[in-house]
């Protein structure tokens, strides 16, 4: 047994940090939207009960050795309930067009996040039971299978965002685990046409696209989104407007507690505290990759890996889109962004990945 180690103060300070921060940009973000809702910030409070579920949900991971992951039962309970919720939320009720969310006793639950705590222990679990598999149908099969399974459900929905960030942390652990450059040359190769085919084929996508390539082309229509952003995020300069004195915020960026919060901070703190932010989640990959090869196992490495990876790539995601590098999806910014599924298996995430750190 592996000695027990104190926790990583400097993970878990910036953890807390990230997540106190949030809360102040939710409430700062959306304030406007909420000045209808009587005296209390609706959109606060509940990001803050969502902060509280998962600060206890990250104690207790902390608490709870993730060598329990090493026995199957467990993970394929994990995968089998995660594919269970991915099924059913095709029988809930439609909201914007989507069928994302499960609704249980007025609380929405959002599968596709719950998503990234079962694909990363499943896939570091099958890491150290096929160490030497790595390049055999032994390992490839079962890893391309269910995350083929995970994303093309998540895909469904349609969440082709959510679904390109699970096939890139899946790829990620592959690679790291020592996938052949022959099997890396035939992802190159295949991966591109196949994203191209997917954004094709819907119309929205392609819409998206084209205002990505040209979004002056359309100002008030599909390109809006990215030049408002871009308005908010160069009003800011280097010192920012001040904490709470968005305009953008007011009517004209949608979704500015949300997709969009990046954008806000940019504008409220300007390039000063967006790469505070930026700084904030390199202290992250740090932490995360360092927990990683310290830990006394192969479950342990990628666990550390996997979970910071995810976090990672959602985050550079985010903060493309926010300046327009990537084309608009409906990622939000780990801590950041409001959303209850999110933030929750966010810290849940980070619960596993200080638990990897207490052991050395």
């Amino acid at each position: 047994m592996a000695k027990k180690l104190a926790v990583d103060k400097v993970l878990f300070t910036t953890v807390v940090l990230l997540l106190s921060f949030g809360l102040v940009m939710v409430y700062s973000a959306s304030a406007a939207l909420a000045h209808g809702s009587g005296i209390w910030n609706t959109f606060l409070i509940k990001q803050a009960v969502a902060a509280g579920l998962g600060l206890v949900l990250m104690i207790g991971l902390m608490s709870l050795d993730y060598r329990h992951l090493r026995r199957p039962a467990v993970v394929y309970t994990l995968m089998g309930l995660e594919l269970a919720l991915l099924v059913a939320v095709f029988f809930a009720p439609e909201l914007n067009a989507t069928r994302r969310w499960l609704f249980v006793a007025g609380v929405s639950v959002q599968p596709s996040e719950l998503a990234k705590l079962a694909l990363v222990p499943f896939l570091a679990y099958l890491i150290e039971k096929r160490e030497e598999q790595v390049n055999s149908p032994a390992f490839l099969l079962p890893a391309a299978l269910f995350t083929a399974l995970l994303a093309g459900l998540i895909l469904l929905q349609p969440d082709m965002g959510t679904a390109v960030l699970l096939g890139t942390t899946a790829f990620l652990l592959a690679f790291l685990a020592g996938l052949s450059w022959k099997y890396l040359a035939c992802a190159f190769a295949l991966v591109p046409p196949l994203i191209a085919a997917l954004v094709w084929m819907e119309p929205y996508r392609r819409e998206r696209l084209f205002a990505f390539i040209d979004p002056e082309k359309d100002p008030l229509g599909s390109g809006f989104q990215a030049l408002q952003s871009l308005i908010a995020v160069g009003s800011g300069g280097v010192f920012g407007l001040g904490a709470g004195k968005s305009m953008q915020k007011l009517f004209f960026l949608p979704h500015p507690e949300s997709d969009f919060i990046f954008s806000i901070v940019a504008e409220e703190l300007g390039m000063l505290g967006a790469l505070a932010v930026v700084a904030a989640f390199g202290v992250l990959a740090w932490r995360g990759v360092r927990a990683g090869l310290k830990a006394p196992d192969l479950l342990g490495r990628y666990l550390g890996w996997g979970f910071t990876g995810v976090l990672v790539i959602q985050a550079l995601i985010n903060v493309s889109v926010t300046i327009a590098l990537l084309p608009t999806k409906g990622i939000p910014l780990p801590f950041i962004s409001y959303g209850g599924s999110s933030l929750v298996v966010t810290l849940c995430a980070c619960g596993v990945l200080l638990n990897v750190s207490q052991h050395g």
